[in-house]
């Protein structure tokens, strides 16, 4: 067995781990020890948060959706392989972690910088991937990353203008802000809103891929949305979510904008894509074609699209928080970038 094969059969072996995963069981302390640190460093990642998070990578990575992930790549491990920087976010938990697993299917190293709030998780997984595989492939570093050959760097758009600055003459992927988006009809089931509410309010809507502003035809019952919603109402128990909650509701208040709210969640009339916690803007719109050539205007603004209508690229409602792994963020092939490095 070769190298690259050494490391997928590890992808498997830690996919079946995290399938597996009961913190009842003895066998699992360690990573429900993780988890606990994990928690207690971001009041964000909850217990329930970071099981999703488990669920989620168990069901990617299971052998049959790594093999058709890695099908249409010839992966072959240089005898020298390259050190690539990766600078991670820490919006929801593991939120970088795709970004690790193609640098170890390529066959190069990573040297990781860890958002603050998200330097747990991580650790652990890659651990296990190179205990399984017998080899070393990643380091972690928490001050200045020197000595690499690539970088793939991924925050706000503020922050990408220092990227693109400071790594802008290595090879390199750049992420910015980037949001979900649902396009809805009003011929959407119970069922589908209620999905649609899990891909605005899971994770408390932190992640690029939730959904953050909705566009909706004329006349449509608002209604439907809160509906949609209405499962997560104990959300405004906890108290970080409620604190933004308050906040943005008395900013909305204090400058008179119009909105409609439920207690625990608001709708905003607003033409931007991102939209404050706890809050879900909404634009309608006339005809389907005038709305297909304004998305394709404002794509790069836009990470994922739900709908059951036919978009270019649209998903299933509930699924936008389960990207499969050929799901690259911001469309850019990552492994067709590292790939060409060897």
């Amino acid at each position: 067995m070769n190298a690259i094969s050494n490391r997928v059969e590890a992808l498997i072996k830690l996919g079946i781990h995290l399938k597996g995963f009961d913190p009842n069981d003895p066998n699992y302390s360690d990573l429900q020890s993780h988890l606990v640190r994990a928690k207690n460093l971001n009041s964000w990642f909850t217990h329930k948060n970071i099981e999703i998070t488990f669920e989620s990578w168990a069901t990617a990575l299971n052998e049959a959706n790594i093999k058709k992930w890695l099908s249409d790549y010839e992966l072959k491990k240089s005898n020298e392989p390259k050190n690539i920087a990766l600078i991670l976010a820490g919006n929801i938990p593991m939120v970088g972690f795709h970004d690790l697993l193609s640098v170890w299917v390529c066959g190069h190293k990573g040297l990781i910088k860890c958002a603050s709030k998200d330097e747990v998780l991580l650790p652990y997984m890659t651990n296990f991937l190179e205990h399984h595989a017998n080899e070393q492939a990643f380091g972690y570093e928490d001050k200045s990353l020197k000595g690499f050959d690539a970088v793939i760097a991924t925050g706000s758009n503020n922050a990408a203008r220092y990227f693109e600055h400071y790594f802008g003459t290595y090879p390199h992927i750049i992420r910015k802000n980037r949001n979900g988006i649902a396009v809805l009809n009003g011929s959407e089931s119970k069922s589908d809103l209620e999905a649609l509410g899990d891909d605005i309010l899971q994770y408390f809507g932190l992640g690029c891929r939730n959904v953050s502003k909705v566009y909706i035809p004329e006349n449509y019952d608002l209604n439907a949305l809160f509906g949609g919603v209405y499962p997560y109402a104990k959300i405004i128990e906890h108290p970080k979510y409620a604190n933004n909650y308050d906040y943005n509701k008395a900013v909305f208040l204090m400058s008179e904008h119009e909105f409609l709210e439920n207690g625990f969640f608001m709708l905003k009339q607003d033409p931007t894509f991102s939209a404050p916690i706890a809050c879900l803007h909404y634009e309608y719109y006339k005809k389907e074609e005038d709305l297909k050539s304004h998305l394709n205007v404002n794509k790069d603004a836009i990470q994922c699209i739900v709908s059951q209508m036919k978009l270019p690229g649209a998903i299933d409602f509930g699924t936008a928080q389960k990207p499969a792994l050929w799901d690259y963020a911001d469309g850019v092939d990552t492994i067709a970038f590292l790939n060409q490095l060897a």
